[in-house]
């Protein structure tokens, strides 16, 4: 895949995409009303739903389980995570799985659909903003991640990744009322947005260097506290596919412990983890690419 292809793949970039612009400002106005409707009932909810959506949704089940098969777990698990995914309001598992592919092949490269190169705020938010919404676009996508294609679950899921937020604020709402829809839907899912968001332009901006990649992408303590280990982004470039990226013992890695866990239940297999060898290895090929 030619960088060109991607550019064409997520369209004009100074063409406004409304459909995302919209919701996303409407979304953050409702946030700050939720600020005017506290309960601690309320942000407890959120908060827990937090936890769900970022760490098992986005880092264990987007990120680590579907995009770079860092370890492997029964099926049902598999699409539960996926469903939590959709809780973050980042669009459906393939078109997320895709972007997050595209970006490693080009990282900081020209068709790096988010990288700061083209401006911090373009690489925190406005990627998504504008250009061609991909979110339910299974066709163009399917091209990107032909696994998940191959499943019916995930054809669905991608195309109406909408509806299990939607069903849970009407939950919410039915059964709690309104504040509690303003702090677990519409505060809980801006929060989560921009922690996410800030994996792609944070921590490809500051932060520490264990391994000399090609890419800008650094470790940054509090973008792995907001994110449950996402934030140790410098490790996570050196060695894609494995399933911890806090590697020393300093770095919180919550999605990690989490998926250590499910291995020590006999419920996770396959865990990929960077060997010592593996490490020595990955830095010998990254300075040999650096010096070519």
């Amino acid at each position: 895949m030619e960088s060109a292809e991607v550019k064409a793949y997520f369209g004009d970039r100074n063409k406004v995409n409304w459909s995302t612009a919209v919701p996303v400002t409407i979304i953050h106005a409702l946030a700050v009303w939720a600020l005017f409707e506290f309960s601690w009932g309320a942000l407890a909810l959120a908060a827990a739903l937090h936890w769900i959506a970022i760490c098992w949704g986005i880092g264990m089940g987007y990120h680590r389980l579907l995009t770079h098969r860092g370890y492997v777990v029964p099926k049902p698990l598999e699409y539960f995570f996926a469903i939590c995914g959709t809780l973050t309001l980042e669009g459906g598992p393939i078109f997320w799985t895709a972007t997050h592919r595209i970006h490693h092949q080009f990282s900081d490269e020209d068709g790096d659909p988010h990288t700061p190169n083209d401006g911090a705020w373009w690489s925190h938010m406005l990627w998504v903003m504008f250009g061609t919404s991909m979110h339910s676009n299974t066709v163009a996508l399917n091209k990107y991640a032909p696994d998940l294609a191959r499943e019916r679950f995930y054809l669905v899921l991608n195309k109406y990744h909408w509806v299990p937020l939607t069903v849970l604020g009407l939950v919410i709402w039915a059964t709690l009322g309104w504040s509690y829809v303003l702090w677990a839907i519409f505060l809980r899912v801006t929060v989560g947005l921009h922690c996410t968001w800030a994996v792609n332009s944070a921590t490809h901006l500051w932060g520490s260097r264990r391994f000399q990649t090609t890419d800008h992408s650094r470790n940054l303590w509090w973008v792995a506290l907001l994110t449950f280990g996402e934030g140790w982004h410098n490790n996570h470039h050196a060695h894609p596919r494995s399933a911890r990226h806090g590697l020393a013992w300093y770095e919180l890695d919550i999605s990690y412990m989490h998926i250590r866990l499910l291995e020590l239940l006999g419920i996770a297999k396959n865990v990929q983890l960077p060997v010592a060898e593996q490490v020595d290895l990955m830095q010998m090929a990254i300075d040999e690419r650096k010096a070519a």
